[in-house]
């Protein structure tokens, strides 16, 4: 009888080389928001991957970066414990960005003698052709003795199943540590509140994106409807003004774009009610710090 594989895989890298849509892709489903900006992701995030062969249990992180602020020094003390008693490591890079410093400090994280690492060069698809990645690979062999290495596109999924090849061959057997069905451990009010900021993100500009985060202020749930109070959180009036937009637009649009996402998440009818609040150096707070990870959220259920 073939033995089963099973371990836990942390995504580790820069911000902006694609972690979150690698793991999306991975599980097979949207368990991490997506978008264009740094450090889009705040708190590790659990996905599940199952087949018939092997259980993977991946956790995404925030990209690696200098922590200079306090929201920075929680991102990067939910990398270092993402670090360990992993089984292995994806070490994920852009693959049409050039290595910089920058990148000389994120490798300086991987430890030798630990859990292998996959180097995984990241938006092949965005090259003139495969040659163009050796420059690039070269360079970060040079920095670290990587166990193996693989070119994907995340976007496109190319390069995935035989990641999924290369990696389980690294890890241990082992059983089954959750049921097949199980995804993510991310609670339905996290992932709500994730795909608010996700909206923000994508149609605001300027300093917004890093200055905004969002609480779920109130959650009642039905068999047919589910309604969600949300506050997203700013620290200036400028900022409100640009999430809310001229006659409320922008506000309409990320709640409109919003509630499609849940509804397709979880399967139900969602009545959304969105306000925008500034709290200004909300970043500067550990109680309003607590609200990038979802073991921390404040509110309240009523059903």
């Amino acid at each position: 009888m073939k033995e089963h594989k099973s371990g836990f895989v942390s995504i580790l890298g820069r911000p902006n080389a694609g972690k979150s849509t690698l793991l999306n892709t991975l599980v097979g489903q949207k368990v991490a928001i997506v978008a264009d900006k740094p450090q889009t992701t705040r708190t590790a995030i659990q996905g599940v991957y199952t087949s018939p062969e092997a259980q993977v249990i991946f956790l995404d992180t925030p990209g690696i970066h200098k922590s200079d602020s306090p929201i920075n020094k929680r991102m990067m003390a939910a990398v270092r414990e993402a670090m360990d008693e992993r089984d292995a490591f994806l070490y994920l890079v852009d693959a049409s960005k050039p290595f910089t410093e920058e990148d000389t400090h994120a490798l300086s994280l991987l430890r030798a003698g630990g859990p292998p690492v996959i180097l995984v060069m990241n938006k092949i698809d965005l090259l003139p052709n495969r040659e163009a990645q050796l420059p690039l690979l070269t360079e970060y062999q040079k920095h670290y003795d990587f166990a193996a290495y693989l070119p994907v596109s995340a976007a496109k999924g190319t390069g995935i199943a035989l990641l999924m090849d290369q990696l389980t061959g690294y890890l241990p057997e082992g059983p089954e540590y959750f049921p097949e069905d199980h995804v993510t451990d991310q609670p339905a009010r996290f992932l709500a509140a994730e795909l608010i900021r996700e909206q923000v993100l994508r149609l605001t500009r300027q300093e917004v994106p890093h200055s905004t985060t969002v609480f779920i202020e109130k959650w009642e749930e039905t068999p047919k409807l589910l309604r969600i109070y949300a506050t997203v959180m700013v620290e200036r009036d400028g900022q409100k003004a640009i999430v809310i937009g001229k006659q409320a637009s922008v506000l309409k649009e990320i709640g409109m774009q919003s509630r499609m996402e849940m509804e397709n998440l979880f399967g139900i009818k969602i009545f959304l009610d969105l306000h925008v609040k500034v709290e200004e150096g909300w970043r500067e707070k550990p109680a309003y710090l607590n609200s990038i990870d979802w073991r921390t959220m404040s509110g309240r259920d009523e059903s």
